[in-house]
């Protein structure tokens, strides 16, 4: 398949035209290979990622992190070495950042929503012109410590609290990643508590102040759900070859 058809389709899926503020570069960020048979996907463009889907002859690589932040960089050091990397093994590079954390099918944020039998979410969370978190009430109110024990489960990662709200979570925040910006807003949406990625130490009092606890489920582990979803959706509506590639750092 066609380089462009596959970035077409990604495009159209993950509506990229909505997240212009986005200070990631959405969209293909490296053209290698015009014809795509195999497609790895992985949470971040590092070497050892590019290496893996080297080996495994991959065509193209999707990831949740890219290259290139806020505008372009120059071309050196650990950047150029990735960029010669992906060219040398005729790898194509596209990344998928705010579309992939709150797509309302197949991102980060609804899979978590799902895996935590949450049946109706609400949007809350504006971050880069976009409401990025997604809110809902489980399906049986959970005590804080059971909570973080089933998503310690879910995840296969360790899980830590800040426990300033109610003992028993009845609504719950989702904002995969770096997400704990948006205490605020969470605690403004009503809920009990909020699950985000990293700790933070500019939202410990936010939380505190507002009774809403904070749960922190590792940046990597909150967002594999994404890269691993689309791939999967490529597979089936695609037909082309798909793997992830897991690079887990505990953070």
């Amino acid at each position: 398949m066609r380089l462009e058809k596959v970035t077409g389709f990604l495009e159209e899926t993950l509506s990229l035209d909505l997240f212009s503020g986005d200070s990631s570069m959405n969209g293909l960020q490296i053209e290698a290979s015009g014809e795509i048979r195999k497609v790895a996907l992985a949470v971040d463009a590092c070497r050892e990622s590019i290496s893996r889907a080297a080996r495994r002859k991959a065509d193209l690589l999707i990831v949740h992190h890219g290259l290139f932040w806020g505008g372009m960089v120059p071309i050196t050091g650990i950047v150029a070495s990735r960029v010669r990397a992906l060219l040398e093994g005729n790898i194509s590079l596209y990344a998928a950042h705010l579309p992939l954390d709150c797509h309302p099918e197949i991102g980060n944020n609804a899979r978590i929503a799902d895996v935590l039998g949450i049946a109706e979410t609400e949007h809350f969370g504006r971050y880069a012109g976009v409401d990025i978190g997604l809110c809902g009430r489980l399906p049986r109110p959970l005590k804080i410590e059971g909570l973080r024990r089933k998503l310690a489960g879910i995840l296969d990662s360790p899980v830590q609290t800040f426990t300033f709200g109610p003992a028993v979570v009845r609504k719950i925040g989702i904002v995969s990643g770096g997400g704990a910006a948006l205490t605020q807003a969470a605690a403004d949406a009503g809920c009990d508590a909020l699950l985000t990625g990293e700790t933070s130490h500019s939202s410990y009092h936010t939380a505190r102040e507002n009774g809403i606890s904070l749960i922190f489920a590792g940046h990597y582990a909150s967002e594999t759900f994404g890269v691993k979803a689309l791939g999967e959706l490529m597979k089936d509506k695609l037909g082309l070859q798909t793997f992830f590639i897991d690079l887990p750092t505990g953070l």
